[in-house]
């Protein structure tokens, strides 16, 4: 199994390699570059496997405002792992280990704009994130409640700004 752990100087020209090869496109890792260069990441996570970074999962600030408070959020994503190290456990692992390391730094709320079929191993769930105004809302838009919150919580969910010039 991989070894994961932060993202470290000079890991930044790889972790780019690894989404290029992940997706079809370069806007995952143009996303990154803008949140680094924004300081708006808050956990970036990297598999290495023989000294090779095979994987990468970055959580990234948000505004979250829910009942009239402020809460500590983080958004997932992107997650990515080489084509060839796809469905070998590698992803989960980066996600288990963002969820942990969100966790331990008081964060109360992280969220999820993926499958909901594959996130919802990880404990996220559209009906969590119902309640607050997103453009990105829907059934893939999912979070995970970590903080003894009241229930329902509605507000708002602001992504970090780079999220905007996505395409």
């Amino acid at each position: 199994m991989a070894e994961i752990r932060e993202e470290r100087a000079g890991d930044a020209a790889a972790i780019s390699s690894v989404h290029l090869a992940a997706f079809p496109t370069s806007s995952e890792a143009n996303l990154i570059e803008q949140l680094r260069s924004d300081g708006d990441i808050a956990v970036s996570l990297i598999a290495l496997d023989d000294g090779e970074i095979v994987g990468h999962a970055l959580l990234s600030r948000m505004s979250v405002e829910a009942d009239g408070q402020e809460l500590h959020g983080l958004g997932l994503g992107p997650v990515s792992v080489v084509p060839d190290r796809q469905r070998t456990g590698i992803g989960s692992a980066l996600i288990e280990a963002g969820i942990h390391s969100a966790q331990s730094t008081g964060v109360q709320i992280i969220f999820v704009l993926g499958e909901p079929a594959y996130y919802g191993r990880f404990g996220f769930d559209a009906k969590s994130a119902a309640g607050f105004a997103s453009p990105y809302a829907g059934p893939y838009f999912q979070a995970l409640v970590l903080a003894d919150l009241p229930q329902p919580l509605v507000g708002r969910a602001d992504y970090a700004p780079a999220f905007a010039g996505l395409e």
